[in-house]
Order: C-alpha cells, then structure tokens, then sequence
C-alpha cells in the first residue's frame, strides 16, 4: 500500500513554504547525492566570490538557511555566521547537524521580510541561496525581503542571492524534474518533482518512493509555491533597494548569482 504525506497548499506564501519544508526537514539531505560533500563545495563557491568582491569579510548572515547547507559550509572554513529561517523545524535540524560538528552558530526563526526587524544588527556579507527568495510571490514582497537585507549590511559589504533561471524553463506546461536514485542506510530513495505552472507563479510537488526492498513502498509527497521572476527582474529589485554594482555571475554556484554591494559610508 503506498502512503501519501501531502500538505495542503495554502494562499499564503509564507504559510505554504513554511509546511512544504516541515514535511521536508528529515528528507532534504537527500536533495543532494552526497550533503556532506556539498556542504563544503557551496562553502567554498560562496568563500571564493565573497573574497573576490568583499575582501576581508568574515560576519555572515543567511537569512534562510534551511537546514544549513550554506551556513555551514561557511562555518566550517571559519566564519561567523548568524543563520535565520522560516521554518523551526529546518532551524531545529539545523542545530543539530552544527553541533554533530562542532560548529557555532547563532541560529534563530525569522520571516526573510523582517530580517533586520529580526536581528538588529549588521553584518558583512547577507545570503539567500537556492531558490529561496522565490517563495515571495510577489514584487512587493520580494523588494520588502531586499531592503531588510540592505539595512542588515554594513556600508561596503555585500549580499549574494542565488536562484533558478526561469528564463531557461518551460512555463507553459507541466514539468517532471527527476532527482534520481540514493541509496542511505539500506533504503533506496526515487526523487522527483512535478511542476503545475499558474502563470506567473508555478506548484511544486517534490515526491520522494522510500524503497525497502518490500512489495509496497511509501510515497512521500511535499508541496509548495515559487514566483517564476525572472534574474532581470530580481536585478532591478536590488537596485531599488539601494545596492550598487549589481550584476548576475555565471558559473560560480550550481545556480546563477545576483549580487549586490551596499555603498560604503553610509547610514543604514
């Protein structure tokens, strides 16, 4: 008999990525064909471009980290990062694989809208990586989010955003995106997402087949919403907020890069 695990999907942007995620804690490692490997690949990707742009910057703040994939790959090549999210369960994970180890970071819950609300402070360098700024499902929102961002950095610092090229997809139907196979713990896991496309915003349905060799397998089924907004338009975003020499990177991330800089001798 299979099993279906499926949360409701909800008006509320907030609301709906919050639940899809809940659902999805215990199982994102396996979004990845190996997390541990992948947690020091994006560290290093993220250490290098801020290096390059930022210099000596060594305060981060992630304003979703979900369950740490980017904070601690930073932390582990000793940065200070401070870690937020929506979502207590991811943070709950979250500081759990930190202390597994040995990693300190300040993690806390908080909307990526009332970032600097959240924290009250500012820090050298603020990301938002894989895909997360698109659960915003509007301009408005996703401007609100950025200008957070902007008063959390300091004058000269910067922020990174990574995100899907929605130019490069295919709206206009629906979408099977397949993961592939793992294999964890004598379990093997089928990852695959469906996507419905309600212009301009799409569903998602990211189903995970857990496998234990038995005649019936358990089907786990996570759904959520993501705003199709195009790099071009997150660019001009950006600049609304305030930042400076905005520009999209290629090739240094598993996704495109937007980042921005906050001009330096400047008040909050």
């Amino acid at each position: 008999m299979k099993r279906f695990v499926v949360p409701v999907a909800m008006n509320n942007t907030m609301t709906n990525s919050n639940q899809f995620y809940a659902g999805l804690t215990p199982l994102y490692h396996l979004v990845y064909t190996d997390w541990d490997k992948s947690l020091k690949r994006q560290g290093n990707m993220l250490d290098s471009v801020i290096r390059e742009v930022w210099g000596a910057a060594s305060e981060v703040l992630d304003v979703s980290c979900g369950i740490g994939t980017q904070t601690l790959g930073l932390s582990g090549l000793g940065y200070d990062v401070t870690a937020s999210d929506l979502s207590s369960e991811e943070i709950n994970r979250a500081k759990q694989e930190a202390v597994k180890r040995e990693l300190s970071v300040a993690f806390s819950v908080a909307d990526m809208r009332r970032a600097f609300d959240h924290h009250q402070r500012q820090f050298d360098v603020v990301i938002s990586c894989d895909n997360s700024v698109p659960h915003l499902l509007s301009d408005e929102d996703i401007l609100a989010a950025m200008q957070q961002f902007y008063r959390c950095i300091r004058p000269g610092g910067g922020c990174i955003i990574t995100v899907r090229d929605y130019e490069r997809e295919d709206l206009s139907k629906q979408q099977v995106k397949p993961y592939g196979i793992r294999e964890k713990e004598g379990i093997r896991w089928l990852l695959w997402q469906v996507w419905d496309p309600r212009p301009p915003v799409y569903d998602v349905t990211f189903f995970f087949v857990e496998d234990h060799g038995e005649p019936a397998c358990r089907t786990h089924a996570f759904r959520s919403t993501y705003y199709a907004v195009t790099i071009s338009s997150l660019i001009k975003l950006m600049r609304r907020a305030g930042f400076v020499d905005v520009r999209r990177l290629d090739d240094r991330f598993f996704q495109p890069m937007i980042i921005g800089t906050k001009k330096a001798q400047q008040d909050a």
